[in-house]
């Protein structure tokens, strides 16, 4: 019996119909950088805004005043008086009743200064010159609420965990497309509910959700590319993060021409139910079934492969090798259990982890310059382009090691370079800085071929999803680590970062050249790869 390459070759490896399912699966790249970013336009701190006195909407009902009358009666002479108070997170401890005269309601206190009346924090009265511009203005995550607004970036990346762990092993159970269907579902029907949540709680449980099925979407369409074309064809995988790029220059276009934060989050929410429509044009992956032991549904996908492909598949094709290995349900002790499958576990883990904190941890501290927002993200976005464009001239021709290793010490010498740069040199500074993280999104993008290449077809969902996990823990700790080290010194994270990714290009050095070679079906093939 053939083998399942042998029937590839013969049905086209990357033919017409593989580059079809290939460009409507990189459309979840784009939908999946809009969630994964959206919060930089979803919770933009509102400019104006202030803390009203108790009775004054009353008052200024009454009277007849303008938010602007309204925030000159109330706010104004309380900065007049005290120069450090914006009346933002504070407010002066007076009620005001009928009794309040319209044109000027200080005067019933007497000659007492303003700055003499006692003050109150405030709690829940702020009033928004655009209530629905941000969820910072929607849910009051404003002064003492304010670390509300970290937590709901972070419960987006405890989403990404948590789906990680069960959407992974519910595809290598169930099914790529299944999965992937159901997750761009669950994807839609969050973010509706997000874009209408009542309060902050419903929110956040829904933008955990969403988290959770938005990671099925990425990890679940990435398998099932690199699972229909041949070995020689693999570098799809870069071309779908160059997706997520563009929908990193995509986003500010959105946020720019959408004014309100529900309005942004339905746009980016409701194209996951396009996705819905491939039930009728992706089939399941081939070699997913082969391991099911479901060989006739793979060679009847095979020969619609061959069809569409303008190919032939041989008679004698009427049955395809089936992995001899018991498919059982993966555990995490299934990637550990043998000596190659447990070194290839522990440095990809490793390497998800690095990559993730040193990237994020780099553009949290370049992108925010200043100036227009809109046009700065887009240019952040636009810095990750060369990086995919330097892995395509390179990974065919030399490999995926040589890049994988050289691309993290580059961005670790960078970061070195960068800490001990005078502060006199900015342009330096950040060109620099620029090249390291350069390297580190190439790291990045070549980790993910990578780790889908050294993993059998019976475990190679669950670990990927597994070991792409800990880039979601990288993603949380990064701003802690960030900004606590930074208020030691601001150079300390740079001096950590290049650490964390020199011992990682050290380390991707042990692990063995993929470049040519076909997916491994079973846990022994890992083995045998020299």
């Amino acid at each position: 019996m053939p083998s399942f390459d042998e029937v590839l070759k013969e049905a086209g490896e990357f033919g017409r119909f593989q580059k079809r399912v290939f460009f409507l699966l990189c459309q979840t790249g784009i939908t999946f950088s809009f969630l994964f970013a959206s919060v930089v336009f979803l919770g933009p701190a509102p400019d104006n805004y202030w803390c009203r006195i108790p009775g004054a909407a009353e008052l200024s009902e009454r009277c007849g005043w303008t938010l602007e009358e309204e925030q000159n009666f109330t706010v104004l002479p309380l900065r007049l008086e005290n120069a450090s108070s914006s009346g933002k997170c504070e407010r002066l401890d007076i009620v005001w009743d009928s009794s309040v005269s319209c044109t000027s309601p200080l005067t019933r206190y007497g000659n007492h200064s303003v700055g003499n009346l006692p003050l109150a924090a405030c709690h829940d009265n702020w009033v928004y010159k655009q209530p629905h511009s941000s969820i910072v203005s929607e849910y009051n995550l404003v002064c003492g609420n304010a670390w509300m607004l970290d937590l709901s970036q972070a419960i987006l990346s405890l989403g990404f965990l948590a789906g990680s762990f069960t959407l992974g092993y519910a595809a290598d159970r169930y099914g790529r497309i299944l999965i992937y269907l159901l997750s761009c579902l669950g994807v839609g029907i969050c973010g509706i509910i997000v874009a209408f949540a009542p309060n902050f709680t419903v929110f956040l449980v829904f933008r955990f959700l969403q988290g959770v099925f938005g990671k099925g979407t990425w990890m679940t369409c990435y398998v099932i590319v690199t699972e229909i074309v041949g070995s020689d064809q693999r570098i799809v995988g870069i071309v779908i993060q160059m997706f997520f790029t563009l929908g990193i220059m995509i986003l500010p276009g959105i946020a720019y021409l959408v004014p309100t934060w529900q309005g942004i989050q339905l746009v980016i929410s409701l194209p996951n139910f396009l996705f819905l429509l491939y039930y009728w044009v992706v089939p399941e992956s081939p070699r997913w079934l082969l391991t099911r032991k479901k060989g006739e549904k793979a060679l009847k996908i095979m020969h619609n492969i061959a069809k569409h492909n303008g190919k032939y598949l041989s008679p004698h094709y009427s049955e395809i090798t089936i992995s001899n290995e018991e498919v059982s349900n993966p555990s995490f002790l299934d990637l550990v259990r043998t000596p190659k499958m447990r070194r290839n576990t522990l440095i990809f883990m490793y390497a998800w982890f690095t990559s993730a904190l040193i990237y994020q941890g780099l553009v949290m501290r370049l992108g925010i310059v200043g100036g227009n927002l809109y046009l700065d993200f887009f240019i952040s976005g636009a810095v990750e382009l060369p990086a995919a464009l330097l892995i395509l001239l390179t990974i065919d021709r030399i490999g995926r090691r040589l890049p994988f290793g050289i691309s993290n010490i580059v961005a670790g010498i960078a970061c070195l370079i960068t800490a001990f740069l005078p502060e006199d040199m900015p342009w330096l500074k950040t060109t620099v800085a620029t090249l390291g993280r350069l390297g580190i999104t190439m790291a990045f993008e070549i980790v993910y071929l990578v780790n889908s290449e050294l993993y059998p077809t019976t475990l190679r969902n669950f670990g990927v999803s597994l070991c792409s996990s800990l880039c979601d823990l990288g993603g949380i700790i990064a701003p802690f680590l960030l900004f606590r080290l930074a208020a030691i010194w601001l150079e300390l994270p740079l001096i950590i970062f290049s650490i964390l990714a020199v011992v990682c290009g050290v380390l991707v050095m042990l692990l063995p050249e993929t470049k040519g070679i076909s997916l491994p079906e079973t846990v022994e093939d890992v083995e045998q790869i020299s």
